[in-house]
């Protein structure tokens, strides 16, 4: 009999159905468990979809978030997979099941035949007629009974399996449905995403290169302004310029205007600062303190065997100890002998590495190596060299090491952190700094003349300070760097008679990210500093790392308004 035909001459008979046997519980709960899933996982690939047709529509999507996006992909992928598992299993144990019942087909015709056929003769009244005694008709009545019984439980049971096996079976073509659906859903998202994180790789690549790839025109202005040598303190004094003073701002500054000071001058920040050094000096300091301050895993060897002559750039071959040491012009022979014995011992030990114990020539600019004059410097300075000859500094294997120095630092060194009296930063870090007691003109400066004197040109500018028209400027011109569909070839310093080019005008400029969070005027400002670092500057509402601001400061300012720093970012801005 087919099996559909079995299930309506059964249909009837499902009113007092038991429940399943423990193993058929089993299989049901792993379907409620399936569906769950399977609810899920729409419900997860529906906020997926979501949330990939709001990345497609964004003008550039993060990576991080595409990265997310991804990984719930995967996740979905691994339930799918869970699923089609199941679904395989299933497959199986209903197949099982159905041919169980296609062999059990006759036994199950056979006991519904002789269920009514029973029900015809095992009827009350034929059983008293053929019974002989009432205790027959009571123990025939009760055989009747139990058989019937046991017929309608073997049916029920049997209709039970073939309805719950029909359910299943509709579920399960269901479950496929979906998963071919989801599958060819999911290829497609994937494909999606791959393209999305293919464009925003592309646009962060694009973004992270805009300062690499600048046009030649700009490198040049960022290396003339950046600076590509260090400032020395020289052999002369140089007076604190007032025009770029913080003093200077305050008094002579138009209210509103901006005032960008850099902590520190052209200068890598290792080693020794001289004016640091000075005003070590005066404080008391030995030359060992001031030496241990500024190279703090260095030793001090009072009698290494130094080479005896040096080859130099222009000069040919000399003495090391007796002329080319007393050729150093990179501090004032009026200060402090023990500034200028750390001087010669690190002007020393530098030319024994740079030169390769002798084996090569050495340079004379303070750009590359140290500045260097064929003629004897004398005074303060000879007895410095004479004092400290052979005295080297070494490492833990006893070899010359690089010992780089500058004028100023800015109070904060790479080699020691904290250049101050106390060895700690805080707001106040200035006026404890070594620097400051030092008197260095470069601690806490704006710049804007061409060069580190105070008689550079200022490409016609009378101070350093900004209006808020030209730090507004300067916002958009950063702004404008971090946005890859703009045109940054054109950010240039709109002092064209000094720099030249065709720079956007102001108005220009503004045009351009006036939709990105461009400003006409700068009214509010906040800056973050952190250990020898600016982490932000905040103007407007608008945010962006140090880093991010000198750049755009360096390509845009106007004249030589600039931070001349090389490899950190270490400024403040003040507001009038």
């Amino acid at each position: 009999m087919p099996i559909k035909k079995l299930l309506v001459i059964l249909g009837m008979m499902l009113i007092s159905l038991f429940s399943f046997g423990t193993g058929m519980r089993v299989f049901a709960q792993s379907v409620d468990t399936s569906q769950g899933n399977l609810d899920r996982i729409n419900q997860e690939l529906s906020q997926l979809t979501e949330e990939l047709n709001k990345s497609v529509a964004a003008t550039k999507p993060l990576e991080s978030q595409l990265k997310t996006m991804q990984s719930q992909i995967e996740g979905i992928k691994t339930h799918v997979a869970t699923v089609e598992r199941n679904a395989v299993i299933k497959k199986k144990e209903i197949d099982s099941s159905y041919k169980n019942l296609a062999e059990k087909e006759k036994m199950i015709s056979q006991t519904i035949r002789n269920f009514y056929v029973k029900s015809y003769y095992d009827s009350p009244f034929l059983t008293f007629l053929s019974s002989d005694s009432a205790s027959e008709i009571t123990q025939n009545l009760a055989y009747q009974k139990a058989r019937t019984d046991q017929d309608k439980a073997i049916i029920m049971n049997l209709a039970l399996t073939l309805v719950d096996l029909e359910e299943k079976q509709q579920k399960l073509e269901q479950e496929q449905q979906w998963l071919i659906a989801t599958k060819a859903n999911l290829d497609e998202q994937s494909a999606k995403l791959d393209k999305i994180v293919g464009e925003a790789k592309s646009y962060q690549s694009e973004v992270s290169g805009k300062i690499a790839d600048l046009s030649a025109k700009q490198q040049s202005i960022i290396s003339a302004k950046s600076g590509e040598g260090f400032t020395m303190s020289g052999d002369n004094e140089l007076a604190d310029e007032q025009a770029s003073s913080i003093a200077g701002f305050r008094a002579a500054a138009p209210v509103g205007s901006f005032g960008i000071f850099s902590f520190g001058a052209y200068t890598h920040r290792n080693g020794m600062s001289q004016y640091g050094a000075r005003a070590r000096a005066e404080a008391g300091q030995s030359v060992e303190d001031i030496l241990k301050a500024y190279y703090p895993n260095l030793t001090l060897k009072k009698d290494y065997a130094v080479m005896g002559t040096i080859m130099v750039d222009g000069f040919g071959s000399m003495p090391f100890e007796d002329q080319y040491l007393h050729g150093i012009y990179e501090m004032s022979s009026s200060w402090h002998i023990n500034a200028l014995k750390a001087q010669a011992i690190t002007a020393r030990t530098y030319a024994i590495l740079r030169s390769n114990g002798g084996q090569k020539s050495i340079c004379t600019s303070s750009a590359s190596c140290q500045v260097f004059k064929n003629e004897r410097k004398g005074g303060a300075w000879e007895q410095a060299v004479n004092e400290t000859k052979g005295w080297v500094l070494v490492d833990g294997s006893g070899n010359p090491v690089s010992t780089q120095y500058a004028s100023t630092h800015g109070g904060f060194s790479n080699t020691s952190g904290w250049d101050t009296t106390d060895g700690s930063g805080g707001s106040n870090f200035v006026d404890k700094a070594y620097e400051k007691l030092g008197g260095s003109p470069w601690l806490y400066k704006a710049w804007w003349r061409e060069g580190y004197t105070n008689t550079g040109n200022t490409c016609g500018r009378t101070a350093p300070w900004l209006s808020p028209t030209e730090m507004a400027d300067i916002v958009n011109a950063a702004i404008a760097l971090k946005t890859a569909d703009i045109d940054t070839n054109r950010i240039t310093p709109t002092t064209t008679a000094c720099w030249g080019g065709n720079p956007y005008s102001q108005d220009e400029l503004y045009s351009l990210v006036a939709g990105k969070g461009g400003i006409k005027e700068a009214t509010s400002l906040t800056v973050s500093l952190g250990d020898g670092t600016t982490n932000s500057v905040t103007i407007n509402g608008v945010t962006f790392s140090g880093s991010e601001f000198k750049t755009a400061l360096n390509l845009r300012g106007p004249g030589y308004v600039r931070i001349p720093q090389t490899g950190f970012s270490f400024f403040n801005i003040e507001k009038k």
